[in-house]
Protein backbone atom coordinates (compact mmCIF):
# COMPACT_ATOMS: atom_id res chain seq x y z
CA UNK A 1 0.00 0.00 0.00
CA UNK A 2 3.07 2.52 0.38
CA UNK A 3 4.36 1.41 -2.70
CA UNK A 4 1.54 2.38 -4.57
CA UNK A 5 -0.04 5.41 -2.92
CA UNK A 6 1.80 8.30 -4.54
CA UNK A 7 0.87 6.38 -7.83
CA UNK A 8 -2.81 6.14 -6.51
CA UNK A 9 -2.98 10.00 -5.23
CA UNK A 10 -1.03 11.12 -8.67
CA UNK A 11 -4.44 9.50 -10.54
CA UNK A 12 -6.74 10.73 -8.44
CA UNK A 13 -5.51 14.21 -8.80
CA UNK A 14 -5.25 13.98 -12.58
CA UNK A 15 -8.36 12.62 -12.37
CA UNK A 16 -9.89 15.49 -10.29
CA UNK A 17 -7.50 18.28 -12.49
CA UNK A 18 -9.35 16.95 -15.66
CA UNK A 19 -12.51 17.37 -14.30
CA UNK A 20 -12.50 21.23 -13.90
CA UNK A 21 -10.84 21.37 -17.22
CA UNK A 22 -14.05 19.74 -19.15
CA UNK A 23 -15.89 22.37 -20.70
CA UNK A 24 -19.22 23.47 -18.40
CA UNK A 25 -22.85 23.17 -20.13
CA UNK A 26 -25.66 25.76 -19.06
CA UNK A 27 -27.25 25.01 -15.95
CA UNK A 28 -30.88 25.39 -17.03
CA UNK A 29 -32.88 25.38 -20.22
CA UNK A 30 -31.05 28.88 -21.51
CA UNK A 31 -28.03 28.95 -22.89
CA UNK A 32 -26.35 31.35 -20.26
CA UNK A 33 -22.61 29.97 -21.54
CA UNK A 34 -23.33 31.37 -24.59
CA UNK A 35 -25.10 34.73 -23.53
CA UNK A 36 -21.35 34.81 -21.11
CA UNK A 37 -19.54 34.92 -24.38
CA UNK A 38 -20.96 37.88 -25.90
CA UNK A 39 -18.16 40.64 -26.42
CA UNK A 40 -18.31 44.08 -25.02
CA UNK A 41 -16.12 46.74 -24.58
CA UNK A 42 -15.01 47.73 -21.38
CA UNK A 43 -12.39 50.14 -19.55
CA UNK A 44 -10.50 49.49 -23.03
CA UNK A 45 -10.50 46.12 -23.60
CA UNK A 46 -12.67 43.72 -25.42
CA UNK A 47 -13.68 40.81 -22.50
CA UNK A 48 -16.38 38.64 -22.60
CA UNK A 49 -19.82 38.86 -20.57
CA UNK A 50 -18.78 36.55 -18.65
CA UNK A 51 -15.69 38.09 -17.06
CA UNK A 52 -17.92 41.37 -16.64
CA UNK A 53 -20.08 39.15 -14.33
CA UNK A 54 -17.47 37.64 -12.52
CA UNK A 55 -15.34 40.65 -11.72
CA UNK A 56 -18.50 42.68 -10.87
CA UNK A 57 -19.46 40.26 -8.46
CA UNK A 58 -15.87 39.78 -6.86
CA UNK A 59 -15.72 43.39 -6.46
CA UNK A 60 -19.04 44.24 -4.85
CA UNK A 61 -19.09 41.11 -2.24
CA UNK A 62 -15.80 39.39 -2.98
CA UNK A 63 -17.26 36.10 -4.06
CA UNK A 64 -19.18 34.92 -7.50
CA UNK A 65 -21.87 32.95 -6.53
CA UNK A 66 -25.14 35.31 -5.90
CA UNK A 67 -27.11 33.65 -2.95
CA UNK A 68 -30.86 34.83 -3.35
CA UNK A 69 -33.31 35.89 -0.63
CA UNK A 70 -35.22 32.33 -1.24
CA UNK A 71 -32.04 30.52 -0.64
CA UNK A 72 -30.89 29.04 -4.45
CA UNK A 73 -27.51 30.36 -6.35
CA UNK A 74 -28.05 32.69 -9.36
CA UNK A 75 -24.91 31.79 -11.57
CA UNK A 76 -22.94 35.24 -12.13
CA UNK A 77 -24.29 35.52 -15.98
CA UNK A 78 -27.32 34.91 -14.87
CA UNK A 79 -27.35 37.84 -12.00
CA UNK A 80 -26.01 40.13 -14.77
CA UNK A 81 -29.12 39.09 -17.39
CA UNK A 82 -31.51 40.21 -13.93
CA UNK A 83 -29.44 43.63 -13.56
CA UNK A 84 -29.94 44.26 -17.38
CA UNK A 85 -33.24 43.11 -18.00
CA UNK A 86 -35.10 42.91 -14.74
CA UNK A 87 -33.72 45.35 -12.17
CA UNK A 88 -36.41 44.95 -9.27
CA UNK A 89 -35.25 41.37 -9.39
CA UNK A 90 -31.58 42.30 -8.88
CA UNK A 91 -32.16 44.93 -6.39
CA UNK A 92 -33.04 41.93 -4.33
CA UNK A 93 -29.77 40.25 -4.33
CA UNK A 94 -27.91 40.26 -1.32
CA UNK A 95 -24.67 41.54 -3.53
CA UNK A 96 -23.28 44.57 -1.29
CA UNK A 97 -20.88 43.45 1.27
CA UNK A 98 -20.42 45.49 3.98
CA UNK A 99 -17.65 45.32 6.83
CA UNK A 100 -17.54 48.02 8.50
CA UNK A 101 -19.91 48.63 11.52
CA UNK A 102 -20.25 52.11 11.74
CA UNK A 103 -21.64 51.97 8.08
CA UNK A 104 -23.84 49.26 8.64
CA UNK A 105 -25.56 51.53 11.54
CA UNK A 106 -25.32 54.22 8.76
CA UNK A 107 -27.68 52.24 6.99
CA UNK A 108 -29.36 50.92 10.53
CA UNK A 109 -28.64 47.25 9.09
CA UNK A 110 -26.49 44.44 11.34
CA UNK A 111 -24.34 41.51 10.35
CA UNK A 112 -27.12 39.02 10.59
CA UNK A 113 -29.75 41.00 9.06
CA UNK A 114 -31.99 39.03 6.69
CA UNK A 115 -29.86 36.04 7.22
CA UNK A 116 -27.33 37.50 4.32
CA UNK A 117 -24.28 37.91 7.16
CA UNK A 118 -22.29 40.46 5.99
CA UNK A 119 -24.11 40.96 2.08
CA UNK A 120 -26.93 43.24 1.79
CA UNK A 121 -29.45 43.79 -1.28
CA UNK A 122 -29.91 47.30 -3.45
CA UNK A 123 -33.37 47.61 -2.07
CA UNK A 124 -32.01 47.35 1.66
CA UNK A 125 -29.55 50.19 1.31
CA UNK A 126 -31.82 52.04 -1.16
CA UNK A 127 -33.41 54.58 2.13
CA UNK A 128 -29.97 55.61 3.30
CA UNK A 129 -27.97 56.41 0.14
CA UNK A 130 -28.83 60.48 0.33
CA UNK A 131 -26.67 60.17 3.59
CA UNK A 132 -24.03 57.54 1.98
CA UNK A 133 -23.20 59.96 -1.17
CA UNK A 134 -22.72 63.00 2.09
CA UNK A 135 -20.56 61.58 3.84
CA UNK A 136 -18.50 60.22 0.28
CA UNK A 137 -18.68 63.34 0.06
CA UNK A 138 -16.69 64.50 2.98
CA UNK A 139 -14.67 61.95 3.07
CA UNK A 140 -13.33 62.09 -0.55
CA UNK A 141 -11.30 65.59 -0.27
CA UNK A 142 -9.30 63.98 2.26
CA UNK A 143 -5.98 62.22 1.13
CA UNK A 144 -6.61 58.72 0.52
CA UNK A 145 -3.31 57.95 3.10
CA UNK A 146 -4.66 59.75 5.85
CA UNK A 147 -8.78 58.43 5.49
CA UNK A 148 -10.13 56.65 8.43
CA UNK A 149 -11.45 53.42 7.96
CA UNK A 150 -14.88 54.61 7.69
CA UNK A 151 -14.22 57.31 5.50
CA UNK A 152 -12.80 54.70 3.23
CA UNK A 153 -15.34 51.77 3.93
CA UNK A 154 -17.79 54.71 2.82
CA UNK A 155 -15.78 55.78 -0.53
CA UNK A 156 -15.80 52.14 -1.39
CA UNK A 157 -19.47 51.61 -0.87
CA UNK A 158 -20.24 54.19 -2.66
CA UNK A 159 -18.11 53.82 -5.56
CA UNK A 160 -19.67 49.96 -5.51
CA UNK A 161 -23.31 51.43 -5.52
CA UNK A 162 -22.71 54.08 -8.48
CA UNK A 163 -21.12 50.52 -10.74
CA UNK A 164 -24.36 48.71 -9.65
CA UNK A 165 -26.23 51.68 -10.74
CA UNK A 166 -24.08 52.00 -14.37
CA UNK A 167 -24.33 48.43 -15.40
CA UNK A 168 -28.78 48.57 -15.25
CA UNK A 169 -28.10 51.35 -17.78
CA UNK A 170 -26.47 49.32 -20.92
CA UNK A 171 -29.00 47.17 -22.46
CA UNK A 172 -31.98 49.55 -21.68
CA UNK A 173 -33.52 51.75 -19.34
CA UNK A 174 -34.14 50.23 -16.06
CA UNK A 175 -37.87 51.50 -15.77
CA UNK A 176 -38.57 50.21 -19.38
CA UNK A 177 -41.32 47.41 -19.42
CA UNK A 178 -41.35 46.33 -23.54
CA UNK A 179 -37.68 48.15 -24.87
CA UNK A 180 -38.07 46.23 -27.89
CA UNK A 181 -41.94 47.57 -28.46
CA UNK A 182 -40.39 51.05 -27.59
CA UNK A 183 -37.75 50.79 -30.34
CA UNK A 184 -40.64 50.22 -33.51
CA UNK A 185 -42.54 53.79 -31.91
CA UNK A 186 -40.20 56.67 -32.50
CA UNK A 187 -43.05 58.59 -30.47
CA UNK A 188 -42.20 56.64 -27.14
CA UNK A 189 -38.43 56.77 -28.15
CA UNK A 190 -38.55 60.37 -28.10
CA UNK A 191 -40.43 60.42 -24.97
CA UNK A 192 -37.92 58.25 -23.59
CA UNK A 193 -35.04 60.46 -24.41
CA UNK A 194 -33.92 61.27 -21.34
CA UNK A 195 -33.52 57.75 -20.64
CA UNK A 196 -31.59 57.00 -23.61
CA UNK A 197 -29.15 60.01 -23.11
CA UNK A 198 -28.47 57.98 -19.35
CA UNK A 199 -27.33 54.86 -21.42
CA UNK A 200 -25.27 57.07 -23.70
CA UNK A 201 -23.11 58.62 -20.70
CA UNK A 202 -23.56 56.34 -18.26
CA UNK A 203 -23.22 52.67 -19.43
CA UNK A 204 -19.71 50.76 -18.54
CA UNK A 205 -20.40 48.67 -21.19
CA UNK A 206 -20.42 48.94 -25.36
CA UNK A 207 -21.93 45.89 -26.48
CA UNK A 208 -22.41 46.82 -30.22
CA UNK A 209 -19.65 45.89 -32.33
CA UNK A 210 -19.02 48.46 -35.40
CA UNK A 211 -20.77 48.27 -38.59
CA UNK A 212 -17.67 47.89 -40.85
CA UNK A 213 -15.54 44.66 -39.90
CA UNK A 214 -13.06 43.77 -38.33
CA UNK A 215 -13.08 47.47 -37.43
CA UNK A 216 -11.19 48.98 -34.16
CA UNK A 217 -11.92 48.66 -30.43
CA UNK A 218 -12.83 52.16 -30.00
CA UNK A 219 -15.09 51.96 -32.36
CA UNK A 220 -17.73 49.96 -30.64
CA UNK A 221 -20.47 51.90 -28.96
CA UNK A 222 -23.12 51.80 -26.10
CA UNK A 223 -26.88 51.52 -26.96
CA UNK A 224 -27.59 54.98 -25.95
CA UNK A 225 -24.63 56.36 -28.85
CA UNK A 226 -26.49 53.85 -31.34
CA UNK A 227 -30.28 54.96 -30.59
CA UNK A 228 -28.95 59.19 -30.29
CA UNK A 229 -26.77 58.92 -33.23
CA UNK A 230 -23.74 60.74 -31.40
CA UNK A 231 -20.52 61.31 -32.47
CA UNK A 232 -19.28 57.71 -31.29
CA UNK A 233 -22.15 56.24 -33.42
CA UNK A 234 -19.63 55.49 -36.27
CA UNK A 235 -21.31 55.18 -40.04
CA UNK A 236 -23.72 52.53 -41.49
CA UNK A 237 -25.80 53.00 -38.57
CA UNK A 238 -28.59 50.73 -39.64
CA UNK A 239 -26.51 47.52 -38.93
CA UNK A 240 -25.78 48.66 -35.17
CA UNK A 241 -29.73 49.59 -34.89
CA UNK A 242 -30.19 45.82 -35.72
CA UNK A 243 -27.87 45.07 -32.88
CA UNK A 244 -29.74 47.11 -30.44
CA UNK A 245 -33.06 45.74 -31.31
CA UNK A 246 -31.24 41.99 -30.49
CA UNK A 247 -30.38 43.28 -27.51
CA UNK A 248 -34.48 44.47 -26.72
CA UNK A 249 -35.50 40.68 -27.83
CA UNK A 250 -33.31 39.24 -25.67
CA UNK A 251 -34.83 41.19 -22.83
CA UNK A 252 -37.86 40.55 -23.36
CA UNK A 253 -37.52 36.95 -24.02
CA UNK A 254 -35.49 36.65 -20.25
CA UNK A 255 -38.19 38.41 -18.66
CA UNK A 256 -40.90 35.73 -19.95
CA UNK A 257 -38.39 33.11 -19.06
CA UNK A 258 -38.98 32.23 -22.70
CA UNK A 259 -35.75 29.53 -23.70
CA UNK A 260 -36.41 29.14 -26.78
CA UNK A 261 -36.99 32.24 -27.93
CA UNK A 262 -33.83 33.46 -26.08
CA UNK A 263 -31.52 30.78 -26.90
CA UNK A 264 -33.00 31.03 -30.77
CA UNK A 265 -32.34 34.73 -31.05
CA UNK A 266 -29.00 34.11 -29.16
CA UNK A 267 -27.70 31.84 -31.70
CA UNK A 268 -28.42 34.39 -34.14
CA UNK A 269 -26.79 36.71 -32.94
CA UNK A 270 -23.63 34.42 -32.66
CA UNK A 271 -23.43 33.18 -36.31
CA UNK A 272 -23.46 37.12 -37.39
CA UNK A 273 -20.59 38.17 -35.02
CA UNK A 274 -18.77 35.08 -36.49
CA UNK A 275 -19.23 35.65 -39.61
CA UNK A 276 -17.83 39.23 -39.02
CA UNK A 277 -15.71 39.82 -36.11
CA UNK A 278 -14.38 36.14 -36.02
CA UNK A 279 -11.29 36.58 -34.10
CA UNK A 280 -12.80 38.52 -31.11
CA UNK A 281 -15.83 35.75 -30.62
CA UNK A 282 -13.21 33.16 -30.44
CA UNK A 283 -11.02 34.85 -27.73
CA UNK A 284 -14.44 36.19 -25.80
CA UNK A 285 -14.76 32.15 -25.76
CA UNK A 286 -11.65 30.90 -24.49
CA UNK A 287 -11.28 33.87 -21.97
CA UNK A 288 -15.07 32.56 -20.64
CA UNK A 289 -13.79 28.81 -20.57
CA UNK A 290 -10.54 29.89 -18.90
CA UNK A 291 -12.42 31.68 -16.39
CA UNK A 292 -14.99 28.43 -15.82
CA UNK A 293 -11.57 25.92 -15.13
CA UNK A 294 -10.16 28.49 -12.57
CA UNK A 295 -6.90 26.64 -12.78
CA UNK A 296 -5.23 28.90 -10.03
CA UNK A 297 -7.95 27.67 -7.57
CA UNK A 298 -7.24 24.30 -8.52
CA UNK A 299 -3.46 24.64 -8.36
CA UNK A 300 -3.73 26.51 -4.98
CA UNK A 301 -5.34 23.17 -3.17
CA UNK A 302 -2.55 21.13 -5.08
CA UNK A 303 -0.01 23.33 -3.53
CA UNK A 304 -1.50 22.77 -0.50
CA UNK A 305 -1.63 19.52 -0.94
CA UNK A 306 1.47 18.84 -1.39
CA UNK A 307 3.22 21.35 1.59
CA UNK A 308 1.37 18.69 3.63
CA UNK A 309 2.70 15.76 2.44
CA UNK A 310 6.03 17.03 2.06
CA UNK A 311 5.63 17.93 6.11
CA UNK A 312 4.70 14.34 6.96
CA UNK A 313 7.53 12.96 5.36
CA UNK A 314 9.84 14.44 7.53
CA UNK A 315 7.48 12.21 10.24
CA UNK A 316 6.45 9.29 8.62
CA UNK A 317 7.13 7.67 5.34
CA UNK A 318 9.68 10.43 3.76
CA UNK A 319 9.75 8.48 0.50
CA UNK A 320 6.33 7.88 -0.77
CA UNK A 321 4.80 10.90 1.04
CA UNK A 322 8.24 13.19 -0.51
CA UNK A 323 7.28 11.51 -3.76
CA UNK A 324 3.90 12.13 -4.00
CA UNK A 325 4.56 15.84 -2.85
CA UNK A 326 6.60 16.56 -5.55
CA UNK A 327 3.92 15.42 -7.99
CA UNK A 328 0.82 17.43 -6.49
CA UNK A 329 3.44 20.31 -7.59
CA UNK A 330 4.41 19.07 -10.72
CA UNK A 331 1.06 19.07 -11.27
CA UNK A 332 0.25 22.29 -9.80
CA UNK A 333 2.98 23.96 -11.39
CA UNK A 334 1.51 22.46 -15.18
CA UNK A 335 -1.20 23.42 -14.10
CA UNK A 336 -0.36 27.38 -13.36
CA UNK A 337 2.17 27.76 -16.16
CA UNK A 338 -0.85 26.88 -18.59
CA UNK A 339 -3.00 29.51 -17.00
CA UNK A 340 -0.05 32.01 -16.78
CA UNK A 341 0.13 31.33 -20.70
CA UNK A 342 -3.48 31.69 -21.28
CA UNK A 343 -3.52 35.13 -19.66
CA UNK A 344 -0.69 36.06 -22.31
CA UNK A 345 -2.64 35.33 -25.22
CA UNK A 346 -5.80 37.02 -23.97
CA UNK A 347 -4.11 39.73 -23.20
CA UNK A 348 -1.44 39.58 -25.85
CA UNK A 349 0.93 40.92 -23.19
CA UNK A 350 4.16 39.25 -21.17
CA UNK A 351 3.44 37.57 -18.05
CA UNK A 352 3.31 40.11 -15.39
CA UNK A 353 1.48 43.64 -15.93
CA UNK A 354 -0.04 44.42 -12.65
CA UNK A 355 -0.04 43.27 -9.15
CA UNK A 356 -2.13 40.41 -9.42
CA UNK A 357 0.22 38.95 -12.28
CA UNK A 358 2.99 39.59 -10.28
CA UNK A 359 1.28 37.46 -7.39
CA UNK A 360 1.28 34.79 -9.95
CA UNK A 361 4.63 35.29 -11.63
CA UNK A 362 6.27 35.29 -8.06
CA UNK A 363 4.43 31.97 -7.32
CA UNK A 364 5.62 30.35 -10.70
CA UNK A 365 8.91 31.72 -10.61
CA UNK A 366 8.88 29.85 -6.68
CA UNK A 367 7.60 26.69 -7.36
CA UNK A 368 9.83 26.18 -10.46
CA UNK A 369 13.06 27.21 -7.82
CA UNK A 370 11.85 24.74 -5.99
CA UNK A 371 11.53 21.88 -8.27
CA UNK A 372 14.77 21.89 -9.33
CA UNK A 373 15.89 21.84 -6.06
CA UNK A 374 14.02 18.82 -4.93
CA UNK A 375 15.28 17.06 -7.96
CA UNK A 376 18.73 17.47 -6.75
CA UNK A 377 18.55 17.12 -2.88
CA UNK A 378 15.28 14.90 -2.69
CA UNK A 379 14.61 15.78 1.06
CA UNK A 380 11.25 17.18 0.54
CA UNK A 381 12.67 20.36 1.76
CA UNK A 382 11.81 22.39 -1.65
CA UNK A 383 8.74 20.72 -1.59
CA UNK A 384 7.59 22.27 1.38
CA UNK A 385 8.91 25.86 0.59
CA UNK A 386 7.32 25.55 -3.01
CA UNK A 387 3.85 24.19 -2.16
CA UNK A 388 3.40 27.17 0.87
CA UNK A 389 4.94 29.95 -1.32
CA UNK A 390 2.59 28.62 -4.05
CA UNK A 391 0.06 28.59 -2.14
CA UNK A 392 0.58 32.17 -0.16
CA UNK A 393 1.13 33.51 -3.85
CA UNK A 394 -1.88 32.36 -4.81
CA UNK A 395 -4.21 33.57 -1.88
CA UNK A 396 -2.63 36.91 -2.27
CA UNK A 397 -3.04 37.15 -6.04
CA UNK A 398 -7.15 35.94 -5.42
CA UNK A 399 -7.45 38.81 -2.72
CA UNK A 400 -6.26 41.33 -5.67
CA UNK A 401 -8.42 40.37 -8.31
CA UNK A 402 -11.05 41.97 -6.22
CA UNK A 403 -10.50 44.90 -6.90
CA UNK A 404 -11.82 44.40 -10.94
CA UNK A 405 -10.50 43.04 -14.03
CA UNK A 406 -6.80 41.62 -13.94
CA UNK A 407 -6.24 41.86 -17.47
CA UNK A 408 -6.81 45.73 -17.09
CA UNK A 409 -5.42 48.00 -19.41
CA UNK A 410 -1.69 49.52 -19.70
CA UNK A 411 -1.85 53.22 -19.08
CA UNK A 412 -0.11 54.35 -22.46
CA UNK A 413 2.75 55.72 -20.94
CA UNK A 414 3.64 52.24 -19.74
CA UNK A 415 2.40 50.59 -22.54
CA UNK A 416 5.40 48.63 -23.19
CA UNK A 417 5.70 44.79 -24.08
CA UNK A 418 9.24 44.97 -24.47
CA UNK A 419 10.09 46.76 -21.42
CA UNK A 420 7.03 44.25 -19.36
CA UNK A 421 8.92 41.17 -20.91
CA UNK A 422 12.18 42.82 -19.78
CA UNK A 423 12.28 44.82 -16.64
CA UNK A 424 8.79 43.84 -15.26
CA UNK A 425 9.64 39.92 -15.10
CA UNK A 426 13.37 40.16 -15.04
CA UNK A 427 13.02 42.38 -11.21
CA UNK A 428 9.43 40.42 -10.14
CA UNK A 429 12.01 36.73 -10.93
CA UNK A 430 13.71 38.55 -8.66
CA UNK A 431 11.40 39.03 -6.21
CA UNK A 432 10.43 35.40 -6.26
CA UNK A 433 13.91 34.39 -5.65
CA UNK A 434 14.47 36.13 -2.68
CA UNK A 435 11.12 35.03 -1.37
CA UNK A 436 12.45 31.42 -2.00
CA UNK A 437 15.52 31.89 0.18
CA UNK A 438 13.30 33.66 3.01
CA UNK A 439 10.96 30.38 3.45
CA UNK A 440 13.25 28.01 3.00
CA UNK A 441 15.36 29.79 5.92
CA UNK A 442 11.18 29.76 8.40
CA UNK A 443 11.57 25.59 7.29
CA UNK A 444 15.13 25.77 8.62
CA UNK A 445 14.27 27.67 12.05
CA UNK A 446 10.91 25.58 12.66
CA UNK A 447 12.71 22.48 12.29
CA UNK A 448 15.39 23.49 14.30
CA UNK A 449 13.27 25.14 17.07
CA UNK A 450 10.05 22.78 17.00
CA UNK A 451 11.25 19.55 15.79
CA UNK A 452 14.45 17.32 16.17
CA UNK A 453 14.70 16.97 12.09
CA UNK A 454 17.11 19.29 11.30
CA UNK A 455 20.62 17.13 11.24
CA UNK A 456 23.29 17.90 10.01
CA UNK A 457 22.90 16.64 6.52
CA UNK A 458 19.59 18.58 6.28
CA UNK A 459 21.08 21.41 7.47
CA UNK A 460 23.71 21.89 5.25
CA UNK A 461 21.46 21.20 2.65
CA UNK A 462 19.04 23.90 3.44
CA UNK A 463 21.91 26.01 3.78
CA UNK A 464 23.30 25.55 0.44
CA UNK A 465 20.15 26.15 -1.20
CA UNK A 466 19.44 29.54 0.70
CA UNK A 467 23.11 30.63 -0.57
CA UNK A 468 22.69 29.96 -3.87
CA UNK A 469 18.97 31.36 -4.68
CA UNK A 470 20.55 34.40 -2.69
CA UNK A 471 23.19 34.46 -5.36
CA UNK A 472 20.50 33.94 -8.14
CA UNK A 473 17.90 36.41 -6.45
CA UNK A 474 20.88 38.96 -6.62
CA UNK A 475 21.71 38.98 -9.75
CA UNK A 476 18.03 39.35 -11.02
CA UNK A 477 17.42 41.95 -8.86
CA UNK A 478 20.10 44.13 -9.99
CA UNK A 479 19.82 43.40 -13.64
CA UNK A 480 15.60 43.98 -13.34
CA UNK A 481 16.32 47.36 -11.49
CA UNK A 482 19.03 48.77 -13.97
CA UNK A 483 16.54 47.99 -16.62
CA UNK A 484 13.37 49.61 -15.34
CA UNK A 485 15.80 52.59 -14.86
CA UNK A 486 16.24 52.64 -18.13
CA UNK A 487 12.03 52.13 -19.03
CA UNK A 488 12.11 55.35 -16.39
CA UNK A 489 13.94 57.14 -18.38
CA UNK A 490 12.07 56.46 -21.52
CA UNK A 491 8.43 56.74 -20.12
CA UNK A 492 9.30 60.16 -17.99
CA UNK A 493 12.93 61.57 -18.72
CA UNK A 494 15.00 60.21 -15.55
CA UNK A 495 16.58 57.18 -15.18
CA UNK A 496 16.28 57.62 -11.33
CA UNK A 497 14.06 59.83 -9.28
CA UNK A 498 13.94 58.02 -5.75
CA UNK A 499 10.39 57.03 -6.44
CA UNK A 500 9.28 54.46 -2.73
CA UNK A 501 9.61 51.69 -5.96
CA UNK A 502 12.47 52.80 -7.24
CA UNK A 503 14.11 52.74 -3.39
CA UNK A 504 12.26 49.45 -2.39
CA UNK A 505 13.97 47.53 -5.59
CA UNK A 506 17.33 49.25 -4.86
CA UNK A 507 16.98 47.60 -1.00
CA UNK A 508 16.73 44.69 -2.31
CA UNK A 509 19.91 44.60 -3.79
CA UNK A 510 21.53 46.04 -1.45
CA UNK A 511 20.42 43.33 1.22
CA UNK A 512 21.11 40.65 -1.12
CA UNK A 513 24.37 41.76 -1.64
CA UNK A 514 24.78 42.47 1.85
CA UNK A 515 24.01 38.32 2.59
CA UNK A 516 26.41 37.86 0.24
CA UNK A 517 29.42 40.16 1.67
CA UNK A 518 28.55 39.26 5.03
CA UNK A 519 28.67 34.99 4.23
CA UNK A 520 32.02 35.80 2.47
CA UNK A 521 33.71 37.68 5.09
CA UNK A 522 32.39 35.02 7.75
CA UNK A 523 30.49 37.24 9.75
CA UNK A 524 27.77 35.04 9.64
CA UNK A 525 27.13 31.24 9.72
CA UNK A 526 24.32 29.24 9.07
CA UNK A 527 21.79 30.26 11.55
CA UNK A 528 23.14 34.00 10.98
CA UNK A 529 22.61 33.08 7.11
CA UNK A 530 19.02 31.94 7.72
CA UNK A 531 18.10 35.30 10.04
CA UNK A 532 19.51 37.69 7.22
CA UNK A 533 17.59 35.49 4.61
CA UNK A 534 14.25 35.87 6.78
CA UNK A 535 14.56 39.27 6.65
CA UNK A 536 14.78 39.35 3.12
CA UNK A 537 11.22 38.97 3.40
CA UNK A 538 10.29 41.84 5.14
CA UNK A 539 12.41 43.62 2.36
CA UNK A 540 10.62 42.29 -0.26
CA UNK A 541 6.99 42.52 1.05
CA UNK A 542 7.58 46.25 1.48
CA UNK A 543 9.07 46.73 -1.96
CA UNK A 544 6.21 44.55 -3.50
CA UNK A 545 3.09 46.04 -1.40
CA UNK A 546 4.24 49.04 1.36
CA UNK A 547 5.46 51.01 -1.05
CA UNK A 548 1.89 51.02 -2.80
CA UNK A 549 0.16 51.75 0.18
CA UNK A 550 2.28 55.14 0.49
CA UNK A 551 -0.14 57.65 -1.41
CA UNK A 552 2.70 59.01 -3.33
CA UNK A 553 5.00 58.47 -6.05
CA UNK A 554 4.50 57.12 -9.19
CA UNK A 555 3.29 53.23 -8.32
CA UNK A 556 1.39 53.79 -5.83
CA UNK A 557 -1.92 51.86 -6.24
CA UNK A 558 -4.13 52.98 -2.83
CA UNK A 559 -3.94 52.38 0.70
CA UNK A 560 -6.44 49.40 2.02
CA UNK A 561 -7.20 47.99 5.25
CA UNK A 562 -6.36 44.24 4.28
CA UNK A 563 -3.58 45.14 2.86
CA UNK A 564 -1.64 47.31 5.62
CA UNK A 565 -2.93 44.83 8.36
CA UNK A 566 -2.04 41.77 5.80
CA UNK A 567 1.33 43.38 5.61
CA UNK A 568 2.21 44.12 9.64
CA UNK A 569 1.67 40.57 10.43
CA UNK A 570 3.97 39.47 7.61
CA UNK A 571 6.54 41.12 8.99
CA UNK A 572 5.29 40.37 12.69
CA UNK A 573 5.82 36.88 11.98
CA UNK A 574 8.88 37.70 10.36
CA UNK A 575 10.81 39.29 13.12
CA UNK A 576 9.94 36.49 15.81
CA UNK A 577 11.33 33.88 13.14
CA UNK A 578 14.65 36.32 13.05
CA UNK A 579 14.33 36.06 17.20
CA UNK A 580 13.58 32.59 16.95
CA UNK A 581 16.91 31.50 14.90
CA UNK A 582 19.01 33.97 17.40
CA UNK A 583 18.37 31.85 20.37
CA UNK A 584 21.31 30.27 21.68
CA UNK A 585 21.84 26.82 20.16
CA UNK A 586 20.92 25.14 23.71
CA UNK A 587 17.38 26.47 23.30
CA UNK A 588 17.21 24.74 19.89
CA UNK A 589 15.94 21.46 20.16
CA UNK A 590 17.93 20.54 17.18
CA UNK A 591 21.10 22.60 16.73
CA UNK A 592 23.69 21.08 13.97
CA UNK A 593 25.09 24.38 12.98
CA UNK A 594 26.45 25.85 16.14
CA UNK A 595 26.84 29.74 17.03
CA UNK A 596 25.05 32.64 14.75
Amino acid sequence: MRKDFPLALSALALIWVGSTLLPQGSSGPVDLNGFGRLPALVDGRLKPLDTVARTGLLMLQGRQRVVAPGGHTVPPVAWLLDVFYRPALADSYPVFRIDHPDVLSLFGLGTGDAATGVRFSFVQLQPKLAELDRQADLATPVESAIRTPFQRAVIELRDHVAYYARLKYTLEPPEASDFLAELDDPARLAADRTSIESIRDFSLLRVVPPALSPGRPEQWQNVGHVLLGGPDAGTGAADPARRVRFFAGLGQAWRAQDSATFNSQLAGYQSDLAEHFGAVVRKCAWESYFNKAEPFTTSMVLYLLAFVLAAASWLRWPTELGRSAIRMMDIGFILATTGILARMWIENRPPVTNLYSSALFIGWGSVGLCLLLERINRNAVASAAGGLIGFCTLIIAHHLSLSGDTMEMMRAVLDSNFWLSTHVVTVTTGYAATFLAGFLAVIYILRGVLTRSLDRRTADSLARMVYGIVCFATFFSFVGTVLGGIWADQSWGRFWGWDPKENGALIIVLWNAAILHCRWAGLIRQRGLMAMAVCGNIVTSWSWFGTNMLGIGLHSYGFTDAAFYGLISFVATQILLIVLVLLPPARWRSSPAGPA
